[in-house]
């Protein structure tokens, strides 16, 4: 039975292949991120207005081959794609079966914490709109990190939440930081987004993972503490170091490691895509159906093959990293 083979996915079995090579040369390009959220119009309404995105579409998916993607039994998703200036978002409402809400006590060095970086030409006039709409703020107000931190020192920052208390992130880079087209303001104020940063718990075991396996490269990294760290992330005593990693395009994906404090908890094991915790990062790869049949004994598959197919027929998969953030890899022609 087709629920019967579900079970084990259900059960967070990880499916193992051999790793037989690396790749370096598979161009990988994060395409968009996903969220899933509980009130597909809330959200949406959410993004657009406060946040200026654009919506581009909505679409429902539903049948086996829904259910085995995710991993669950009895999917109808209805998922709509969102686009900032040259980057784009898909909120995914689960309307059946509905998950978990995000923990409360949640907190930033949590390993199942990620966020997006939203890039602002001006980041005071960005929180006054913030403050007006009433989003729940997790910074105390607008960081800039100091100047002797070298990598970052200048940037300003501002943690805060949407209405399902997904983390975001507001980013403004001074002359001289970031990518060149966010110095491009052409009189907009939200602009794009830069990366998103996800929580590790071992940078090198993460590097092996996105820049070995996957193929992204490094493009930057920092060590942070200091009060404008701990006003940033609300994390009493907070020092971490932060690796930057991008790939041929789209957004970066950030590791945050915490050196302290070392409380922060593991992803929950019994984590579905339903839940509201849930994020999944679209990598587009070349070759990857040929890469599949050759990978690795570190990959943990969510993704169940439908009926009749292979996994290598798939034209995409949902894995996770070594501390269970999610990616949807997808065949890049």
């Amino acid at each position: 039975m087709f629920s019967e083979r579900l079970a084990p996915i259900r059960n967070f079995l990880s499916l193992t292949f051999l790793f037989l090579a690396t790749i370096a040369d598979a161009s990988p390009r994060v395409e968009t991120i996903g969220m899933t959220v509980s009130n597909l119009p809330n959200a949406v309404a959410f993004y657009t207005n406060v946040l200026k995105f654009e919506k581009i579409s909505e679409t429902d998916f539903l049948g086996k081959d829904t259910d085995a993607h995710f991993g669950i039994f009895g999917v109808h998703t209805r998922v709509a794609c969102l686009k900032l200036g040259d980057e784009s978002i898909e909120l995914i409402e689960f309307l059946t079966p509905s998950g978990r809400p995000i923990p409360a006590d949640s907190r930033s060095n949590d390993l199942w914490f990620q966020h997006i970086a939203i890039v602002v030409s001006d980041i005071d006039k960005a929180y006054a709109q913030l403050q007006k709409s009433g989003v729940k703020e997790i910074s105390v107000g607008p960081q800039t990190l100091p100047t002797w931190n070298r990598a970052a020192g200048g940037i300003k920052a501002f943690y805060f939440q949407d209405p399902d208390h997904h983390n975001l992130e507001l980013i403004f880079f001074p002359p001289a930081k970031g990518l060149a087209k966010w110095h491009e303001a052409k009189g907009k104020l939200f602009l794009g987004i830069d990366h998103t940063a996800i929580a590790v718990s071992n940078t090198e075991r993460s590097l092996h993972f996105y820049r070995d396996q996957i193929g992204m490269h490094v493009a930057g990294n920092s060590e942070n503490w200091g009060i404008e760290q701990e006003r940033l992330n609300h994390v009493f005593g907070a020092h971490l170091i932060i690796t930057a990693l991008r790939g041929e395009a789209g957004p970066g994906v950030e590791f945050l490691q915490y050196l302290t404090p070392r409380d922060g908890r593991n992803f929950p094991a019994d984590s579905h895509a339903n839940d509201l915790w849930h994020w999944q990062i679209h990598i587009g790869i070349k070759g990857l159906k040929t890469l599949l049949s050759k990978w690795g004994k570190e990959l943990s598959i969510i993704s169940l093959t439908p009926e009749n197919s292979t996994m290598s027929e798939l034209p995409s998969v949902l894995i996770r990293d070594p501390d269970g953030h999610v990616l949807e890899l997808g065949d890049e022609h």
